[in-house]
């Protein structure tokens, strides 16, 4: 798929990876129709992409709400009369032992602390990936799914409720791309590991230095570098049904 002047709609773009995802496609000549829960910050990503001379609009929605995500891609679909794409990126981590004996000290993950994970991640996924093909079916428009997995997907300790909605939402991608590929729709997952972000550059130096020894390439990955991967995938054709894992070799 030719890049310039196609329409990409990309959820939890107000900052971190959203934004880099945002500003790289725009530099492409990408229109983008950025979707979050927060105002502010997704105003300042709408300043920062329009520099390069896209159109570009902003949709304010929670992805866990129904009739939000249906209400905002039904604007899209209204203010664009296209879609070619989707970026499901927007998700949390409320990371927590499912059950830890401590001093006799009895604790475990709260169902509030599972299932909000779940309802950002795997159902925000859902919601905004089905509303997307809608608009892309409706307006006979190719396209692309792309949900942002995780390298946690195999399983990570802390993190029961975070490993299980990136692994639903790898899977979710492999089942729609079997689905849609009639429509000429693919869909796609990408696994990142660790990123450099502003929740990294708070961890402790010798907890980083653990980190970092378990990534072959010797560092973390950077937000570019995912961004680079999505342009990869909306541009090449034959890529479909696959979980790109762009760890720097980890594995956990």
């Amino acid at each position: 798929m030719e890049l310039d002047n196609k329409v990409i709609a990309i959820t939890g773009a107000g900052q971190g990876l959203g934004r880099e995802i945002a500003l790289s496609l725009a530099k492409r000549g990408v229109n983008l129709a950025l979707i979050d829960l927060n105002q502010e910050p997704l105003a300042e990503t709408k300043q920062k992409c329009q520099q390069y001379d896209v159109t570009v609009r902003t949709y304010q929605a929670n992805v866990t709400d129904e009739t939000q995500v249906v209400g905002a891609f039904t604007q899209i679909e209204t203010d664009f009369n296209q879609l070619n794409g989707v970026v499901n990126n927007a998700g949390i981590m409320r990371d927590g032992m499912f059950v830890r004996l401590k001093e006799g000290d009895l604790t475990s993950m709260s169902l509030e602390q599972f299932q909000s994970v779940m309802d950002v991640n795997v159902t925000g996924t859902f919601l905004c990936g089905r509303e997307a093909v809608k608009v892309m079916l409706n307006t006979d428009s190719k396209g692309v799914v792309i949900n942002i997995s995780s390298v946690a997907r195999a399983g990570n300790i802390g993190q029961t409720n975070y490993s299980a909605s990136k692994a639903a939402v790898a899977t979710m991608a492999s089942v729609w791309a079997k689905e849609l590929g009639r429509y000429g729709i693919r869909s796609v997952a990408i696994a990142p590991g660790v990123i450099k972000t502003a929740m990294t550059d708070q961890i402790k130096p010798q907890a980083m230095e653990r980190l970092v020894s378990m990534i072959p390439v010797g560092r973390l990955g950077y937000a570019q570098e995912i961004a680079s991967t999505i342009q990869f995938v909306l541009e090449n054709d034959f890529v479909t049904g696959r979980v790109l894992e762009i760890d720097g070799g980890m594995k956990m």
